[in-house]
């Protein structure tokens, strides 16, 4: 743009979404140059008011460093740069060489609807179906309906609520900004909080219920008085974290927490649907929305070849064996390490993407600055590939590319509007059951300040780890 040729020292402001959560609070970017300078918080009351993290607003500098550039081949255990073509040659050609069945590709946290949407219809013309967005292994499963995997209370509405359930969830940790709001509502007074799970401090007075599972089941058997507590409540919420939902009885807990708010809002208002799922992810609803899962249960990684990761770094990187993995993504952490081809994408201030916040709004962030060196947008650059598989995508351009998504997902199209997803994907989950383990609930996050690549890959994030870990009680985690 002009202004960044001819006034490259003048401040540029541009509002977008924060992605360092699955909130989607807003805010607004400024730019000098290339580079990004600040990030400071926008007002929107429904979601985040006027407060963004600690992590969001410091973030910044993380942008800057560790930043892939350029494509990179392994030649001989290292990773030589490249030119764009001799990668998606590569690329192209180990697809091609590979079995439908054994190609298989990841989503990582940061991924936007669009080139997640781009890369499952690349693979489909491939014939694979092997897709997945949930790298924690979160049993969520969007054949249930759109219920099953939503705050479906919303972020506002928690300041309606009397009573909150918090099942394998630090939302201190996990969501700021949210853990900001009920303490919100707490200091209005006439709220109840019990939580099962770790014990730890939310800044407000719990009731602690116990550790794991079986806990759980005995509030949903009536045995425990916050049972009762909940159905007296005019408006309860039962909120489920990531770590209940990623264990192997992740499918068996989320069936319980379903139940438990079934029965919570039995006799109340039909409007008011007490289940709600906490994600840590800002691409995870996207994902699902898109339908971004294997056909059937999840991931087998040990039957792949070829591993397509979209971002994906939150993993173990030893489950994908010796398979031939290409890496996409912005920053040279264990994703780019793994790899055997690179490809440079763009950071999320760096393109006009899609991402669904926990209550299902669908917001778009709007680029602010370039991506450096050779790096390119991420729909482009799988667009790109597909001409080198002789699979050309048919869209030339974004616009075109959100067309044939919103066709595919029309809930993308609705900018900015919370949709109330019907109750029968509640009741579906709640249908489940399974078997549950004895193991109490972990925690999602241990490190507020390090759950990203972009995170890591900040000084200022790192200094403040330390400074945390260092500190006998920790701060708030959000600032106004």
């Amino acid at each position: 743009p002009w202004s960044f040729q001819a006034r490259p020292w003048e401040m540029r402001k541009t509002e977008s979404i924060n992605v360092m959560d699955a909130l989607g609070s807003a805010i607004r970017v400024d730019t000098r140059g290339r580079e990004v300078v600040r990030i400071l918080p926008r007002n929107n009351d429904p979601v985040n008011e006027e407060r963004i993290s600690d992590k969001t607003r410091h973030v910044a500098d993380g942008l800057r460093t560790q930043r892939l550039d350029r494509p990179y081949i392994r030649k001989d255990g290292r990773l030589e740069p490249a030119s764009w073509d001799e990668a998606l040659a590569l690329v192209a050609s180990k697809l091609k060489a590979a079995k439908p069945e054994r190609i298989g590709a990841i989503a990582g946290d940061l991924a936007g609807a669009e080139e997640m949407f781009a890369l499952k219809d690349l693979l489909a013309r491939l014939g694979s179906k092997n897709v997945e967005c949930r790298q924690d292994g979160a049993k969520l499963d969007p054949k249930l309906g759109r219920a099953s995997y939503l705050f479906n209370g919303t972020i506002e509405g928690i300041e309606k609520a009397d009573a909150i359930l918090l099942v394998g969830i630090n939302p201190r940790f996990e969501a700021a900004v949210l853990n900001a709001r009920i303490r919100k509502r707490w200091r209005l007074g006439a709220l109840s909080v019990g939580v099962i799970g770790e014990r730890v401090d939310l800044t407000y007075p719990i009731e602690y219920i116990g550790a794991g599972p079986q806990s759980l089941k005995d509030l949903a058997d009536g045995k425990h008085s916050f049972a009762g507590i909940l159905r007296d409540a005019k408006n309860p919420m039962v909120i489920v974290g990531a770590a209940a939902m990623a264990r192997a009885d992740g499918a068996a807990v989320l069936a319980l927490a379903a139940k438990v708010a079934l029965l919570a809002a039995d006799g109340k208002d039909g409007g008011w649907n007490a289940f709600n799922v906490l994600h840590t992810a800002a691409s995870r609803v996207g994902g699902l929305d898109l339908g971004f899962v294997p056909d059937k249960g999840s991931l087998d990684l040990a039957a792949l070849d070829v591993v397509y990761l979209l971002g994906a770094d939150e993993m173990d990187m030893g489950r994908l064996g010796k398979a031939f993995v290409i890496y996409q993504g912005s920053h040279g952490d264990a994703g780019a390490e793994r790899a055997d081809v690179v490809l440079p994408g763009a950071a999320y201030t760096e393109k006009s993407a899609t991402y669904v916040n926990i209550e299902g709004r669908a917001q778009q962030t709007a680029r602010a600055a370039f991506a450096p060196g050779d790096a390119k947008e991420d729909w482009a650059i799988i667009r790109a590939l597909s001409g080198h598989l002789g699979e050309t995508l048919p869209y030339d351009n974004l616009q075109a590319l959100r067309a044939a998504m919103y066709k595919a997902a029309p809930v993308l199209a609705r900018l900015d509007s919370v949709v109330p997803a019907e109750v029968k994907g509640v009741e579906q989950q709640a249908g489940l059951g399974g078997a549950l383990g004895s193991d109490p609930f972990g925690a999602a996050v241990r490190d507020f300040y390090l759950t990203n690549s972009i995170a890591r890959a900040s000084a200022v994030m790192a200094e403040l780890s330390a400074l945390k870990k260092n500190m006998s009680r920790g701060t708030t985690g959000t600032h106004g």
